[in-house]
C-alpha cells in the first residue's frame, strides 16, 4: 500500500473528533481516576503540591483570648493601681481584683478576670502612678474560635498549596502536610525542520515549543527538568517509538510537539499503537488546534502514564494544552475541574462552523471584558504573548459584542490556580 493510500485509509477508519466540553471532562475524569499517590511533605516543601485531606484546625483559631492593641487590661472601673505586665508568648495570673491592671502587649494572652482593654494613646498616669481612661465600648481583644472552631475544615482536599494556605496551615499547628504527589512530565520535540539556537532560515524554524511548553507545564504544577526535555527527535518511526518509551520510564505525563496528523513523517499514531496505548481523544473539534490527542498506557507495574500529543504550530500547541492537558493534570492532582469564568465581549469573535473557537482575547478583570488580540495564527506567539486567556465560542454560534461568553484563564504566574 502506498503511503498517500495508508493515509487515506487512516483518515476514513478515524472516529469523529470529540467536542470541545466533551473532551475537557474525558481527560479529566481520566486524570482522577489515575489520581497521584498521597505523601507527606514539610511547610517548606508543600507549595505548589495539592492537598489530599482537608485542612481543618487543631484549636481554636485563636486558642486563647488575645489583645489586639498596646495596653493595659482592666479590672472594674478605674483608676487602675497596675500590678503587672504580660507580653506576647505569657501565660499570665488572673486579675483577681478590682481597680487592678497590667501592661498587655499585642498578641498576648488577656488574664483571666479582664473586663476591658484600655489602648495606650488613650490613657494617663495619675502622680501616684495609677492608669486613668476610658476604655471603648467593643472589646480590644479577640475570642477563642473567632476565626474556626477546634476541627473546623477551612479547605477541602484538591485545594493548591500556596503561602497563604502554608500560612494558615502554621497557624493551625501542622508541621506537615499530607499533599498529592506533583507529576512529572517530560516533552519530546519532533521535527527535522526546527532549530534549537539561532535565527530560522535556510528552510528551517526555530523551535518556540521546546522552551515554552516546560513553563506552562510548571504553571500547571509540573516537575520538568532540562534533562526531561528532548529533541528535536529523528522523523523516523524507532526514533519515536525509543524515545516515547525512555520518557515513560519516570514521567506521568509526556507531551510531543508535531506529528499529530498522518503525513509522511508524521508517527505519533504508529507510536502509540507501537507502544499498545488507548486513545483517550483523538482529535478534538476546536480550532485552532484539531489535531491534538490525549492516550493512555498502563506499564508492566500497573502505573497509568499519558501521552499528549501537540500540534506543531505553537498557537495550536497552547490551545491543546489548555484543552487537554490542563484538565488531566488538575485531574491527577486531585484538584476540582475549575469553573471557567463568564466575560462579556468588547467586540465580535466569528464562528468556526460545528467547531469550538477558542479565540485569544485580553481580559480586562476589572470591567469584566474580553477584548480579541491580533496576529493570532496557528503559527503565531505574537497574540498569544499579549493575551490572558481564550473566549469561548460554542460550535454553530459567533460572538457579537456585548455577548456573555466562558474565558479559559491562561496561567500567568506559577502555580496560578485558575485555567
Amino acid at each position: 500500500m502506498s503511503t498517500e493510500t495508508a493515509a487515506a485509509a487512516a483518515e476514513v477508519a478515524a472516529p469523529p473528533p470529540a467536542g470541545w466540553e466533551e473532551a475537557r471532562s474525558r481527560v479529566y475524569a481520566v486524570g482522577l481516576a489515575a489520581a497521584l499517590p498521597t505523601i507527606g511533605r514539610s511547610l517548606a516543601e508543600a507549595d505548589g503540591h495539592t492537598l489530599a485531606e482537608p485542612l481543618a484546625t487543631r484549636t481554636d483559631l485563636p486558642a486563647f483570648p488575645t489583645s489586639s492593641v498596646d495596653g493595659w487590661a482592666v479590672r472594674g472601673d478605674g483608676p487602675w493601681r497596675v500590678v503587672g505586665r504580660v507580653l506576647a508568648g505569657q501565660t499570665p495570673p488572673p486579675l483577681a481584683a478590682d481597680g487592678s491592671t497590667v501592661e498587655i502587649a499585642t498578641g498576648a494572652m488577656v488574664p483571666e478576670g479582664t473586663t476591658a482593654i484600655l489602648r495606650i494613646e488613650e490613657s494617663a498616669r495619675t502622680a501616684d502612678g495609677r492608669v486613668t481612661g476610658t476604655p471603648r465600648p467593643v472589646p480590644e481583644w479577640r475570642e477563642p474560635g473567632e476565626e474556626a472552631y477546634a476541627g473546623e475544615e477551612l479547605l477541602p482536599a484538591g485545594t493548591p498549596v500556596d503561602p497563604a494556605v502554608i500560612g494558615l496551615a502554621a497557624s493551625c499547628g501542622y508541621d506537615t502536610l499530607r499533599v498529592r504527589r506533583r507529576p512529572r512530565a517530560a516533552l519530546l520535540v519532533f521535527g527535522d525542520e526546527l532549530l534549537t539556537e539561532g535565527p530560522p532560515g535556510a528552510g528551517r524554524v526555530r523551535d518556540a515549543l521546546g522552551p515554552a511548553v516546560p513553563a506552562w507545564l510548571r504553571r500547571y504544577g509540573c516537575q520538568v527538568r532540562p534533562a526531561d526535555v528532548v529533541g528535536p527527535v529523528a522523523d523516523t518511526l524507532p526514533a519515536h517509538v525509543a524515545a516515547v518509551r525512555a520518557a515513560l520510564a519516570d514521567a506521568d505525563l509526556v507531551c510531543t510537539t508535531g506529528g499529530t496528523m498522518h503525513g509522511p513523517v508524521d508517527h505519533l499514531h504508529p507510536t502509540l499503537e507501537t507502544l499498545g496505548a488507548d486513545y483517550v481523544v483523538n482529535t478534538v473539534a476546536v480550532r485552532p488546534g484539531f489535531p491534538m490527542l490525549l492516550a493512555r498506557l498502563v506499564g508492566d507495574d500497573g502505573r497509568v502514564r499519558f501521552v499528549a500529543g501537540l500540534p506543531g504550530n505553537p498557537q495550536s500547541a497552547v490551545v491543546a494544552l489548555v484543552s487537554l492537558v490542563a484538565p488531566l493534570l488538575a485531574g491527577l492532582q486531585g484538584r476540582p475541574m475549575p469553573v471557567l469564568p463568564q466575560v462579556t465581549l468588547a467586540e465580535a469573535v466569528p464562528g468556526r462552523g460545528d467547531h469550538t473557537h477558542l479565540a485569544l482575547v485580553r481580559w480586562d478583570r476589572a470591567a469584566g471584558t474580553a477584548h480579541p488580540v491580533r496576529h493570532v495564527g496557528s503559527a503565531m506567539l505574537r497574540g498569544l504573548a499579549g493575551a490572558d486567556g481564550f473566549a469561548v465560542i460554542r460550535p454553530g454560534t459567533s460572538g457579537a459584542a456585548g455577548d456573555r461568553v466562558p474565558l479559559v484563564p491562561l496561567p500567568l504566574t506559577t502555580g496560578e490556580r485558575a485555567w
